[in-house]
């Protein structure tokens, strides 16, 4: 072990939960609006859980690192959060490296990283084997991915599943461990519930892909898959912001309908939560609830050019959050929502066992 020993299940420091608080508001405004709905026993711990992914996330998105930096500083992270590396080391070792491209608020959640991780490390077994699991694969799968990063596009449909399993779906599956833990109802549908998370999580990857399709694209990116676009005779390499191209927007038209399939098992996992959490349902509901509704803009303008034109304005988001809570216990009226929030949204005829397999 090299730094400072580590103290795990210490009961964390108010001021360490204090910061946590404060930090999610800077680096996350959906994340500090979705996580104060949960119950008590489980808001710190996915408050905290959302700051290593975001930790991670960080180390995969400066450019100013070098891949093989990015893998030490990966590798190392997850050693920190398992708890055989000082939070210290890391941060010394990744914070003068930070470029222009982190926002601020991400600079100072890498120069925080030990407060951060001594919440982690007060969590019970259960809880801390999640979220170590969670970052150990993201932060490997990611930086498998970086090293691939062109403007050609992901080669099927399949690898962009896999990109968005690293991504979120593995965040799901340590959401459902997180609500299994502190539900024996909720435990008792955990196989299904498994299934399904891996759905939610790549529902909500694909809306953010496709929302950022420019975004990535200035940065030398593309996460869209070649053969979708092949079926319309259309290559990935040649897209510009400076036409629109009939087939370009039929290959995004399949990926929406994907999409909205995914955001279909998130609803059905959301009904499975027992009525009486509302809490966790919220919490998931209004998630889905902004990227369906994401998904409506885009198909609306298939011919964007920018992320904010497709972006949801504030009042749509309120909306949203005042109907999904007014509902959050009745499945009958939050499938209707749904039917109405997709309505026109393109179909897909890929399998259903597809959309439930990685």
């Amino acid at each position: 072990m090299l730094g400072k020993p580590l103290m795990i299940n210490q009961p964390p420091d108010l001021a360490d939960l204090q910061y946590q608080d404060e930090i999610l508001n800077g680096v996350s405004r959906t994340f500090a609006l979705t996580i104060p709905q949960l119950p008590g026993a489980l808001r710190q711990v996915i408050g905290n859980a959302y700051l290593l992914c975001r930790i991670t996330d960080t180390i995969e998105d400066d450019n100013a690192l070098t891949s093989k930096q990015t893998r030490q500083l990966s590798d190392m992270f997850s050693e920190v959060v398992c708890g055989s590396l000082s939070a210290e080391t890391f941060a010394e070792a990744l914070y003068p490296l930070l470029s222009d491209h982190t926002i601020p608020a991400e600079h100072d959640l890498i120069k925080n990283t030990p407060s951060v991780i001594r919440v982690t490390h007060s969590f019970n077994p259960v809880q801390r084997k999640a979220l170590e699991r969670c970052v150990r694969i993201m932060s490997r799968g990611m930086a498998d991915f970086q090293d691939n990063e062109t403007l050609d596009g992901l080669k099927d449909l399949p690898g962009m599943n896999l990109y968005c399993y690293y991504v979120a779906g593995v965040v799901g599956e340590m959401l459902t461990e997180l609500f299994c833990d502190y539900s024996e109802a909720i435990n008792r549908n955990k196989p299904e519930l498994m299934k399904l998370a891996v759905s939610f999580g790549q529902g909500l990857q694909m809306t953010n892909i496709l929302k950022d399709i420019w975004d990535d694209r200035k940065r030398g990116a593309c996460w869209l898959p070649q053969d979708i676009f092949l079926a319309h005779q259309f290559i990935l390499r040649d897209l510009r912001p400076d036409y629109s191209d009939k087939r370009f927007e039929e290959g995004l038209a399949n990926l929406i309908g994907i999409a909205a399939k995914h955001l279909e098992n998130a609803l059905t996992y959301t009904c499975m939560i027992p009525p009486q959490e509302k809490g966790i349902r919220k919490f998931c509901l209004w998630a889905l609830g902004m990227a369906i509704l994401t998904l409506q803009k885009i198909n609306h303008h298939r011919h964007f050019k920018d992320g904010a034109q497709v972006k949801i304005s504030r009042r749509t988001v309120k909306a949203t959050v005042i109907t999904t809570s007014l509902f959050a216990s009745n499945n009958w009226m939050l499938r209707q929502l749904f039917r109405m929030a997709s309505r026109n949204l393109p179909e897909t005829t890929i399998s259903d066992e597809l959309f439930l397999k990685r």
